[in-house]
């Protein structure tokens, strides 16, 4: 087994993934532009993203971070988790594959199953598709959830905000998920040509 004693990118790579972590949920005075979403909502979209890209370290975090947010809200009960693994397994689904006639379809489904969880939090599900959308450059699915998203805002800066901030946990989410799913090969790739420390 490999022994570590840094971060396989090194220390200063850390520390600005955390730096962007703190950006994006927390944010830093002077530094950040004022969160539209809150962040139970922006915690809820990093929980897709992490079981989107099957990364173990971001779910567990993401799980805890989600719970500590809704404690901290006094958020109502509903069954968030199972929920927002069924809209993962929905939006697994890439619409550039399908038929029209299957997009259609496929559309009416997720819009169905989009009211179970927007009646628990209004447009989750479209931060949620949008979030997805960006991760998978998907401009089908992109189209569809900003439409949805821009119907239900009225003002143009809040809507651009929401937008930024959706796009600010795909960008830090990418870059974690990548980072934390992918170390322990690339680690072990470089034991088996010997290379012990890093």
């Amino acid at each position: 087994m490999i022994k570590t004693n840094s971060p396989l990118l090194g220390l200063a790579f850390n520390d600005v993934l955390n730096e962007l972590h703190q950006l994006v949920f927390e944010g830093v005075p002077g530094e950040s532009e004022p969160f539209e979403l809150t962040l139970l909502e922006r915690e809820y979209i990093a929980y897709v993203l992490a079981c989107y890209y099957q990364c173990e370290r971001c779910l567990v975090f993401h799980e805890r971070a989600v719970k500590q947010a809704r404690r901290k809200e006094d958020a109502p009960d509903w069954n968030w988790h199972e929920e927002l693994i069924s809209a993962t397994l929905f939006l697994h689904l890439d619409g550039r594959k399908l038929s029209n006639i299957e997009w259609q379809r496929w559309l009416k489904t997720w819009t169905d199953f989009s009211k179970r969880i927007n009646k628990h939090h209004d447009n989750l599900a479209s931060y949620l598709a949008y979030a997805v959308g960006i991760a998978r450059n998907d401009k089908s699915l992109m189209d569809h959830a900003f439409s949805c998203i821009s119907d239900s805002i009225e003002r143009n800066d809040r809507l651009k905000g929401v937008i930024r901030d959706i796009d600010g946990v795909v960008v830090f989410m990418k870059a974690a998920t990548s980072k934390n799913r992918s170390d322990l090969t690339i680690l072990n790739n470089l034991h088996s040509r010997g290379i012990e420390d890093i």
